[in-house]
């Protein structure tokens, strides 16, 4: 995937027979409470009639496939491009070449020097790319009046491509391409992907080998080879361009005819042969790694998408391990408490499926002990069967997530992909309908009769075991035959041959963009006062709410580290009335989804709900956020869980660097001087017990303190009588006064450094850099700033971007952040680099920031960038219900005017580039800055030497725990 939003500190913190039942088992869980009588959801088939994308089609004479959608509710318009060339198409020696073709496509083509530059001026946003074993695609959604331009650049990168792809960016894409792949390498159980099609598929299965490829067919790749692969793939007769949104086809046929209809055809991609394998027996293989915890995998390959089982299998994989309520959590995690997390997934592709089951075990737990249970638990499903009320959970759930997928016109999982995918796999744009209704259709025996047609064969067992890893990621993912007969290594180096290009064209004005039209803001109290916002949008029958707490990670400032995190965890694991099962039983029935988990300076508990559902959704909502029970074996369980979190994050290098950043700026005793995840410490999490957790919830989670945000499909007449039967008699506890937090406290002077953590055979060096600024979240008028950090690190054009990742290569993504809390902003960067440039990178990113101003001012073009792309793209940041919502709840935190974001354009146009640098040269400098590297100490510490910063060796476990104090 060409995005480099995986270098973000979220995921970077965050960052898939017959036996006897087992021998041990653990004390049995309560018993459950007596069931609570619900209101009945909204009949399946009313939610499947709901999921419609009407569309029109027309196909060019050069072959292209064109789908278009109309969707008024905002001026922009999805472009969506699907080739039919994916990983399953490399021959020998070829492999990575497709998702290598992928990034080269955004460098520019014969008449677009560069292509994310316009795109990104003209507002468009998630300009990007990916690739998978069937297809290559592109996604870009832009405002109407650049729809235009759009069209233009996809078609010159369709058409006019060639004579722009040099020696030089086949090398700085080939450098980007193989940091991607040691980024995936690099993390905990990462070399498991490897393994599972080394043993599903033999030498030769098109399936078999890794998208990302082989590191040795990478560095081979020859500029001769590369255009080759664009010749004999990228035609228009191999494509599908979706358009939806603020379009139709009247409108877009002449635009499409007018730049892609002089593009001639060129071969069709061939069709390979991809059946599943059913293998002659069972594989068994062991992957020691550096983690925490033992993972066992159970794989089977299984039929494509078009296969009549395909949606049995998924519904039947998301009982066994995809629900929360899942054969396999309530077995297991809940039931003998063997496995700390468990899944299974039909993931689905053209030709075949990966039908996975995994499990983490416990800490402590006997293998022999989980494989039994693991296995058993399959087997009793295979025998058994699903029940009705199980498939129709199922059933309800998937058909809401489709629902919401009907909000986004474009991008990775909108409406454009979900009818480019279906004309290319299946040959309908509407096959996610046929699909939607089959899956509402099925019956248990239908389910249990397809599980058993594809799990009843000979599994693949790969485990990745507790240990020092032995195997390297840089000699996996390839054709899986070079060790024994080594395909001969073209020269990388030798001039290709001249191309003749195609005719100059030239790149249409984009037309003016009206300032944003934010929906209407209702405000109304309950009963009780507490305070609800209400921002109708009635695109999709669903409704996004939020309930916010004042507490965040800064409470726990005033409790153990972790408590907020913990306590939340806790509220869907059992009320006065239902168990965990019976509470997310409850959700699927109603197809909504609740979860909680703490900011840094509020707690949150959100829901989405179809607004059929929403009466019996709220209510319980309430249920779980007012009553929960905090059960003693509740509370051990989701305890134990927690510890091997920590530890899985400790064993992720990106999340043990985030972890480590807060208390080395804030000081241990500063309500922001936590670990950023919010998971506290061991030993902290350790001595939580049923009490204080229950004494938290009191003192955190009450009325006096919460704000409802609701959007969606709703009215507010409609909502508050919902609203006061739920939480509108809520009243304090008494006598328990709320706890006040001090986030005005100081934090302490900066003491800049390098912190280097040891982690032993590590690709990549996971670098953080942070700074507390002298300013509050609260703080007005500082747009200005957050563009200075687009033009120096926030965004694929940035500064640190491109020096570190497209120029050097170092890198597969690098981003700054500017913190936006009640309390002291922070300056944050992140870059995942190569090994062996670490030094080279701290170097790198300290000499970008001090010429930012000094010598190096914003320029024209980053000044257009980042205030006209900012001012054109503000309607595609609020395309769905959970956008709008995130905006509101902060402007809320925050204490902004309502119409702050209807003001945005006129305040983005009235920054120039004076402000821009003076921001820059107040808070982005590189003075105060402290770093932390996450790496191999043998490989690192040398680099270090010649920074100019003090050097300071953490362990793992201390690093957190011990820097700030």
């Amino acid at each position: 995937m060409r995005q480099f939003a995986a270098v973000s500190l979220i995921a970077l913190a965050l960052s898939a027979c017959t036996t006897a039942l087992p021998d041990r088992v653990a004390s049995a869980p309560p018993a459950a409470p007596a069931a609570v009588a619900e209101p009945a959801p909204a009949p399946l088939a009313d939610l499947v009639r709901a999921v419609d994308i009407p569309y029109e089609s027309f196909t060019l004479a050069n072959g292209l496939k064109v789908i278009v959608h109309t969707d008024r509710k905002a001026p922009i318009v999805g472009v969506t491009t699907y080739y039919r060339v994916g990983s399953k198409h490399e021959p020998r020696g070829k492999t990575g070449f497709a998702h290598l073709y992928e990034h080269l496509f955004f460098g520019g083509s014969e008449n677009v020097p560069n292509f994310d530059v316009p795109l990104e001026g003209a507002g468009s946003t998630s300009t990007n790319g990916s690739t998978w074993y069937d297809r290559t695609n592109y996604v870009e959604t832009v405002p109407k009046g650049a729809l235009d331009l759009a069209l233009f650049m996809e078609s010159d990168r369709m058409g006019h491509l060639l004579g722009a792809v040099t020696q030089d960016k086949l090398d700085k894409q080939r450098g980007v391409v193989q940091n991607e792949k040691r980024q995936g390498d690099n993390q905990p159980y990462g070399l498991e992907d490897y393994a599972i099609g080394d043993a599903l598929f033999p030498i030769g299965h098109p399936y078999r080998h890794s998208t990302i490829g082989s590191m040795a067919d990478l560095s081979a790749a020859s500029l001769t080879d590369v255009r080759k692969w664009f010749t004999d793939n990228y035609g228009p007769n191999n494509a599908v361009l979706a358009l939806t949104g603020d379009i139709d086809a009247a409108t877009a046929r002449p635009l499409v005819e007018k730049w892609f209809g002089d593009i001639k055809p060129g071969p069709l991609v061939p069709v390979v042969a991809a059946a599943p394998v059913t293998l002659s027996a069972p594989v068994t293989r062991d992957l020691a790694d550096q983690v925490p915890n033992l993972r066992l995998t159970r794989s089977w390959s299984g039929p494509g998408i078009n296969d009549a089982d395909t949606e049995a299998l998924m519904v039947g994989m998301d009982i066994l391990g995809g629900l929360a309520s899942s054969r396999l959590d309530n077995a297991l995690v809940r039931g003998s408490e063997q496995a700390v997390q468990v899944s299974a997934m039909a993931q689905q592709h053209e030709q075949l499926s990966f039908l996975q089951v995994a499990m983490m075990v416990k800490d402590g737990v006997a293998r022999a002990d989980a494989e039994r249970a693991l296995d058993a638990v399959i087997a009793k499903f295979l025998a058994d069967g699903p029940t009705e009320d199980e498939v129709r959970r199922s059933a309800t759930r998937l058909v809401s997530q489709e629902i919401g997928q009907l909000e986004q016109v474009g991008d990775f999982g909108g409406k454009g992909m979900t009818l480019a995918e279906g004309q290319l796999y299946s040959g309908d744009p509407a096959a996610y309908k046929k699909q939607l209704e089959k899956i509402a259709a099925l019956t248990p025996a239908e389910v249990k009769a397809a599980m058993n047609r594809w799990l009843s064969r000979p599994v693949a067992a790969i485990n990745t075991v507790p240990g020092t890893r032995t195997e390297k990621g840089e000699t996996m993912g390839g054709w899986g035959d070079e060790a024994t007969t080594p395909a001969p290594a073209p020269d990388a180096k030798k001039p290709a041959p001249k191309l003749a290009t195609g005719p100059k064209r030239t790149a249409p004005p984009v037309a003016p963009v009206g300032d944003l039209a934010f929906p209407a803001i209702e405000r109304a109290k309950l009963a009780n006062g507490i305070p609800v916002t209400l921002v109708r949008r009635t695109s999709i029958p669903k409704v996004a709410m939020s309930l916010n707490f004042d507490a965040g990670t800064a409470a726990d400032a005033l409790d153990r580290p972790g408590t907020q995190s913990l306590m939340l965890g806790l509220l869907d694991e059992g009320t006065a009335t239902r168990d965990a099962t019976q509470i997310a039983e409850a959700q699927e029935r109603l197809g909504a989804t609740i979860s909680a988990g703490p900011g840094i300076d509020s707690s949150a508990v959100s829901m989405t709900a179809l607004s059929a559902n929403l009466s019996p959704s709220l209510a319980l909502l309430a249920d779980v956020v007012r009553n929960p029970a905090f059960r003693d074996a509740d509370v051990a369980r989701v305890r134990d869980q927690r510890i091997s979190e920590i530890a899985q994050v400790e064993s992720n290098p990106g999340g043990l660097a985030v972890r480590s950043l807060a208390p080395i700026l804030f000081g241990a005793g500063h309500p922001y001087g936590l670990p950023g995840d919010g998971l506290g410490f061991k030993a902290d999490v350790s001595a939580q017990t049923a009490q204080s957790l229950k004494a938290a919830h009191q003192r955190w989670i009450r009325p006096e303190t919460l704000k409802i945000t609701v959007v969606g499909d709703i009215t507010m007449d409609a909502l508050l009588p919902m609203l006061n039967a739920s939480f509108g008699d809520w009243a304090a506890p008494a006598g328990i006064a709320m706890a006040v937090k001090d986030i005005a406290r100081p934090a302490p002077a900066p003491q800049p450094r390098i912190v280097l953590i040891d982690r032993p055979n590590s690709p990549q060096s996971v670098i953080v850099a942070g700074r507390v600024l002298p300013l509050t979240g609260r703080d007005a008028d500082k747009e200005a700033l957050d563009l200075a950090n687009e033009v120096l690190g926030n965004g694929f054009l940035s500064r640190l971007n491109l020096d570190l990742r497209e120029d050097k290569g170092w890198s597969y993504g690098v981003r700054s952040s500017v913190s936006s809390p009640l309390g002291s902003r922070a300056l944050t960067v992140v870059a995942p680099v190569q090994a062996d440039r670490t030094g080279d990178s701290i170097k790198l990113i300290l000499a970008d920031m001090a010429a930012f101003p000094a010598s190096k001012p914003v320029d024209k073009v980053e000044l257009a960038r980042v205030t006209d792309g900012n001012v054109r793209g503000l309607p595609n940041r609020f395309q769905t219900n959970a956008q709008v919502l995130g905006a509101v709840v902060t402007n809320e935190r925050l204490g902004r005017p309502d119409n702050y974001i209807s003001t945005l354009a006129s305040r983005y146009r009235a920054i120039d580039a004076a402000a821009i640098d003076t921001m820059a040269r107040t808070y982005l400098g590189k003075d105060g800055l402290t770093f932390v590297v996450v790496g191999d100490r043998k490989v690192v510490e040398p680099q270090l030497k010649s920074v100019g910063l003090p050097v300071e060796v953490a362990s793992a476990v201390d690093s957190a725990s011990k820097a700030g104090k």
